[in-house]
């Protein structure tokens, strides 16, 4: 019975990366239409998931100690799925705790692929506005110290296509 309630609650694990991983797809578009408003939607509703997440990581932590409790190991041992798996005896439950195992993580090694995408594609669009921006007004003038105007000459440099002189 306890590892039938860790493996629903990896089942419902996966299930809420799914949906993160159903947002990374639609934040990658976002961010490539440079949608604020819709990003700004997407970023609640992960922030949300992953409130979902963190409870659902409670409950699992507490359902493997149940398995290991269940199978006569009294210590509060923090194994992962493996070598939980070595504990299970019943080829059933073996392998569908490595089934879940198998697609929870193959669904998180997805995810981490779409976020770093999206990481990415965020940096360049940073890149991007900080390379317009540069075109539009120039970098500010390395030396900032006073110079008299006669010393200036006739050399007058516009940086970028607006000049705030004039």
């Amino acid at each position: 019975m306890a590892l039938t309630t860790l493996i629903e609650l990896l089942e419902r694990l996966d299930g809420v990366h799914v949906q993160m991983l159903e947002l990374a797809a639609e934040k990658k578009q976002t961010i490539m239409d440079n949608k604020v408003d819709a990003l700004i939607d997407i970023l609640n509703r992960e922030s949300k998931l992953m409130k979902v997440i963190g409870q659902l990581e409670e409950e699992r932590i507490l359902a493997a100690y149940t398995v290991l409790q269940g199978v006569g190991i009294r210590s509060n041992l923090n194994l992962n799925l493996t070598e939980l798996s070595r504990l299970i005896f019943d080829p059933e439950d073996k392998a569908r705790l490595l089934h879940i195992q198998q697609k929870l993580s193959g669904t998180l090694h997805r995810l981490k692929e779409a976020n770093d995408l999206n990481q990415k594609l965020i940096e360049q669009s940073l890149t991007f506005i900080d390379y317009s921006l540069d075109l539009l007004v120039g970098r500010p003038n390395q030396d900032i110290t006073y110079h008299r105007p006669s010393d200036k000459g006739n050399n007058v440099n516009r940086s970028g296509i607006f000049d705030a002189r004039g």
